[in-house]
């Protein structure tokens, strides 16, 4: 795939992303996050050619290895995989532009402990397992606005900005649709929450119909890279 060839398949991508969104309102906005966890720093850099400037990492490393190896561009880094207690120090470090993984009070009150000794804060989206799934991390939707509350208390140098999920591992429409629902009506119920991040490259037409503002896309994104 040429430069040409791979620019007409991002506007295809785009097209999608906008139909879907004027299916919410002509006034609802998405952000794409290009997760480029798969994809070496030069898919980055072709990418960022045509207009992308958000991209997801999932492993600390691979976020600052690429962010090293891309420093010249101004990119904008989200973390977007589950965070070990060990890691945090070295995601710090980075200064992510947001963390979307936020999947508990416990992991909440050990990074405030961490921004408060660097006197730093961190922008971060708590994570909600909507599907019940087991494999999945995240605050169950029946404790979402509970411990949402707990930890804009509890941690003042974190700013939640809004919501994440992963939709159900199915092949059901339905049921991915139920969890995209489930995560939205949450999110409608938080102050002063702006990011509802949920739909990858397989239903983030269908995230972005139930209201999603962000979207996280890999393989659609890097077609012949992966």
């Amino acid at each position: 795939m040429d430069t040409l060839e791979y620019k007409r398949h991002i506007d295809t991508v785009i097209e999608k992303i906008e139909k879907a969104r004027l299916h919410v309102s002509g006034h609802h906005i998405v952000k794409i996050v290009a997760v480029s966890k798969y994809v070496d720093a030069e898919a980055v850099r072709a990418l960022y050619a045509i207009g992308q400037r958000a991209f997801g990492e999932n492993r600390v490393q691979d976020l600052r290895d690429k962010s090293a190896a891309l420093s010249e561009l101004p990119l904008e880094w989200h973390f977007i995989g589950s965070l070990q207690k060990n890691k945090i120090n070295n995601l710090l470090e980075l200064d992510p532009f947001l963390m979307h993984s936020l999947d508990s009070l416990d992991l909440a009150q050990a990074l405030e402990e961490r921004l408060e000794r660097q006197e730093r804060s961190l922008d971060a989206l708590m994570q909600i397992n909507s599907a019940y799934e087991e494999s999945k991390s995240g605050v169950l939707p029946e404790a979402a606005l509970e411990t949402y509350a707990q930890i804009t208390q509890l941690c003042p140098r974190i700013r939640l900005k809004g919501v994440m999920s992963i939709g159900a591992h199915v092949n059901d429409e339905p049921t991915i649709r139920k969890s995209f629902e489930t995560t939205h009506r949450i999110f409608e119920k938080l102050p002063n929450a702006t990011v509802c991040s949920m739909g990858m490259s397989g239903d983030f037409e269908l995230a972005i119909r139930c209201g999603a503002t962000m979207v996280r896309l890999g393989s659609v994104l890097f077609p012949e890279r992966l």
